[in-house]
């Protein structure tokens, strides 16, 4: 089940241009089975069709302080909207309205509500470059984060002004995130560190070509989101793929193309951290002779000599201090035991996950992921799941066994 299931997200959307983008937001809040209730200043309309929003929300979208019917006239509750609430997302939070947040003003709905929220607020600022880098609207910024809500970055990039710069809004996946991350952090991982290493390598043999594997990195990329969303503080460090979901709060990006790169960085990191995942599918042995340029089919493909690569987790491992954990994998030809419990010896390792090459229902090329999880002490096997449901319920079981 979603983090964010049966979770009420209330947002209040203001009068910019970026508003355009938010029925995106409804729409990933929705998939996560959130309940979504949104708020609209009268500014707001001309950017954004509140029926749009009220169709993908499935909730009726609210506009003003007082509703005036034919034949009725009510007062639109704001405290009652601010109760509900378990998050308040304020986007896009113009200069306007980011001054009326720190200011008190209270002259619209979505003001009316925020001043009556306990809940956490999610501001994501839009406007121009020269509005955000104003000391007011910076001096503001900072105000509404030193009483400890949360501020989304504002990514720099073409502006409505036909200007480019900061300003901004994040756009509606990054929003998404961050919001799970509020929703879903858990004290045992806040704090907690994390080097994560996923994806395959490529070693050169010449300045084009190079050998590599079939390694997805959709596994590592599942650690990543679950970790990010327990609220854990991840290094992450992969190799060249197609998945890698962007600006996760919490991660620190090291993309890397060879082992040794992948290995220059894992021990670098890894001494600071709690916890190390070596998801990574890294090659073994690399071409001892890289030539420049590209070899030409005429000169035929020469005997190519062969240098082994560093072993990243038995390396990690070797420096292993008492208060830190690793997770590896182990992936085979066959369903063997023994030899992910071997590794987990030789590595040093605390578990390592065994799955199999060829399984159409997990390893590599899949969206799922068929497993044991295997100690020295003992075996457990997972049914099969998707890989970053399966990542979330491996950090389940890593906490409740943390200590054992």
């Amino acid at each position: 089940m979603s983090t964010l299931a049966g979770k009420h997200v209330l947002i209040g959307i203001t009068g910019g241009i970026a508003a355009y983008k938010l029925p995106f937001l409804v729409r990933l809040l929705r998939a996560q089975e959130a309940e979504v209730r949104i708020l609209m200043t009268p500014a707001a309309e001309e950017f954004v069709s509140p029926l749009t929003l009220a169709a993908l929300s499935a909730q009726p979208v609210h506009h003003h302080l007082v509703d005036r019917l034919p034949g009725k006239t009510s007062w639109n509750n704001h405290v009652a909207h601010a109760e509900w609430a378990d998050l308040f997302i304020i986007a896009p939070a113009t200069a306007n309205t980011l001054a009326k947040g720190v200011q008190g003003l209270c002259d619209n709905l979505v003001m009316a509500t925020y001043l009556s929220a306990k809940c956490p607020i999610l501001w994501a600022p839009a406007m121009d470059l020269d509005m955000f880098a104003h000391p007011s609207t910076q001096r503001n910024i900072s105000m509404l984060q030193k009483w400890g809500q949360h501020v989304m970055p504002s990514p720099e990039g073409s502006l409505a002004s036909g200007l480019s710069g900061a300003g901004r809004m994040a756009e509606p996946e990054a929003i998404y995130h961050r919001a799970r991350r509020i929703l879903g952090t858990q004290p045992f991982w806040t704090g907690k560190k994390v080097l994560l290493t996923s994806g395959p390598t490529e070693e050169a043999l010449d300045s084009v070509r190079f050998i590599s594997n079939g390694s997805s990195g959709r596994m590592g990329n599942g650690f990543a989101l679950a970790l990010s969303e327990l609220g854990a503080e991840v290094q992450w460090v992969y190799g060249p793929s197609k998945v890698q979901t962007l600006e996760l709060p919490g991660v620190v990006y090291h993309p890397i193309r060879s082992a040794q790169e992948m290995y220059d960085h894992a021990i670098k990191l890894g001494a600071e951290v709690d916890l190390i995942i070596g998801a990574a599918a890294v090659a073994d042995f690399r071409p001892a002779d890289v030539r420049t340029g590209k070899r030409k089919k005429a000169d035929g493909m020469p005997a190519t000599e062969w240098v082994e690569n560093p072993d990243i987790l038995r390396s990690l491992g070797a420096s292993k201090e008492a208060h830190q954990r690793i997770l590896g994998f182990s992936l085979e030809a066959d369903w063997n035991i023994d030899e992910a419990r071997r590794k987990a010896q030789d590595k040093r390792a605390d578990w390592v996950v065994l799955n199999q090459v060829g399984d159409a229902e997990g390893g590599m090329h899949t969206e799922s992921n068929r497993i044991a999880l295997v100690s020295q002490t003992e075996v457990v096997n997972w049914p099969i799941k998707n890989k970053s449901i399966l990542a979330m319920d491996l950090m389940t079981w890593i906490e409740t066994h943390w200590n054992s």
